[in-house]
């Protein structure tokens, strides 16, 4: 199984790469799109903000190469805000696979803006992208930008309000959250992913 990440800059691949390593698959860094469109699974990693992670992937001829995929993709952090329509953050047009727009959260006086830190997951759907997850599990967010709520759902988080999770559209599929640092759960979710 050949395994792909796209390099669009973000600050996390050294870390996928490592996660993926520890499942026993050696995921080639690439921003070729000849080696993405022949890939089995894409996945596309991103820390950072929409404006200048959309401007990568233009710059880097990307944009029509990952919209056109068929095989399994996966967003991660940034890169699952990436595959929505658009971001608040800069007034971003993204890439359009989802058609969903992302928020910024909204500040509180209880609640610190980026969400950081540990948060429980839950499921909202059977899918094999969430195989064995179980209510209550926790992954490790950093973001300040959410997807809302809508039937792309298939895992959810509480920050206020419920946000997405875990989102899915065709074969795009999308993590808010960080599975690289969401030890077993994190590992476990993505082992999910190579097996779709």
């Amino acid at each position: 199984m050949s395994v792909v990440l796209v390099d669009a800059g973000g600050t996390n691949i050294g870390s996928v790469r490592y996660a993926l390593q520890r499942l026993g698959v050696d995921a080639a860094l690439t921003s070729d799109a000849a080696k993405i469109r022949a890939a089995d699974k894409v996945i596309l990693p991103g820390v950072g903000a929409a404006g200048p992670g959309m401007a990568r992937l233009r710059e880097l001829g990307l944009v029509d190469v990952i919209r056109s995929l068929t095989q399994p993709v996966l967003g991660v952090c940034l890169g699952m805000q990436l595959l929505c329509a658009h971001s608040q953050e800069g007034d971003t047009t993204c890439l359009g696979v989802i058609p969903v727009h992302v928020h910024r959260f909204e500040e509180a006086p209880d609640l610190c803006v980026p969400h950081m830190g540990w948060n429980r997951l839950s499921p909202r759907v059977t899918h094999p992208l969430l195989k064995n997850l179980q209510e209550g599990d926790w992954a490790y967010f950093v973001h300040s930008y959410a997807v809302p709520m809508g039937s792309y759902t298939l895992a959810s988080s509480d920050y206020g309000d419920p946000f997405s999770a875990v989102i899915a559209s065709g074969n795009f599929h999308g993590m808010q959250f960080h599975p690289e640092r969401s030890a077993s759960v994190g590992a476990k979710l993505l082992k999910n992913f190579l097996e779709l």
